[in-house]
C-alpha cells in the first residue's frame, strides 16, 4: 500500500490494516514514523511544506517497496507521505514492514525509508517561526544511506 496525502494518518489503524492483510505467518511488523523537525539551527521552524509530482512519485514508491519485498522476505508494507503545508511536530511519513522474521522486517523498514529520503520526488520548503522561507537541501549523510544498501549483499534469509 502506498498514499500520498494531505490529510494527516492514524499510525495503529495502517499497522491493523498490513497486519490483516499480511496474513497468519507474520511474526512482526517494523514500523517507522517520521515527524516535522526543526531544520534551521537557531529559529523554529513554523511549517515545513511538501511539494510532489503526482503519479512519478507514487510509482517510485511503489518501486521501493517493490525492491524491499524482493530483497527481503516481507509479506507486505505499507508507504503513507504527506504533503502539503505541515506544522512542526506533525506527522509527516509511515513506513511499515511485515515479515516472518524481525530481520527481514527491519531491514525492509530501514531500507524504505532510506531509499524514499532520497528517491521520492518530494520538494521541502521550510518557514521559519520569523518570516524567512527556504527549500530544504538533500543531505549528503542521506544519500550515503542509500548508496550504501546497493553496497551491501543483502543478508541470508532468517529460518524459523
Amino acid at each position: 500500500m502506498v498514499i500520498v496525502q494531505e490529510a494527516d494518518f492514524d499510525a495503529a489503524a495502517l499497522t491493523a490494516a498490513l497486519r490483516a492483510s499480511a496474513g497468519p505467518g507474520v511474526g512482526g511488523i517494523v514500523t517507522f514514523v517520521g515527524y516535522v523537525r526543526d531544520y534551521a539551527p537557531d529559529t523554529p521552524t513554523d511549517t515545513l511544506y511538501l511539494e510532489h509530482y503526482p503519479g512519478m512519485c507514487e510509482r517510485e514508491l511503489e518501486d521501493i517497496a517493490a525492491t524491499a519485498r524482493a530483497r527481503w522476505q516481507l509479506d507486505g508494507t505499507v508507504i503513507v507521505h504527506r504533503v502539503g503545508a505541515l506544522a512542526r511536530n506533525a506527522q509527516i511519513v509511515f513506513v511499515a514492514a511485515a515479515s516472518a522474521h524481525r530481520g527481514d522486517a527491519f531491514r525492509g523498514c530501514e531500507f524504505i525509508i532510506d531509499a524514499l529520503k532520497t528517491r521520492a520526488p518530494f520538494w521541502k520548503r521550510e518557514t521559519l517561526a520569523g518570516g524567512d522561507s527556504f527549500w530544504v537541501e538533500q543531505r549528503q549523510s542521506d544519500q550515503d544511506r542509500t548508496q550504501s544498501w546497493d553496497a551491501d549483499t543483502p543478508p541470508p534469509k532468517e529460518t524459523a
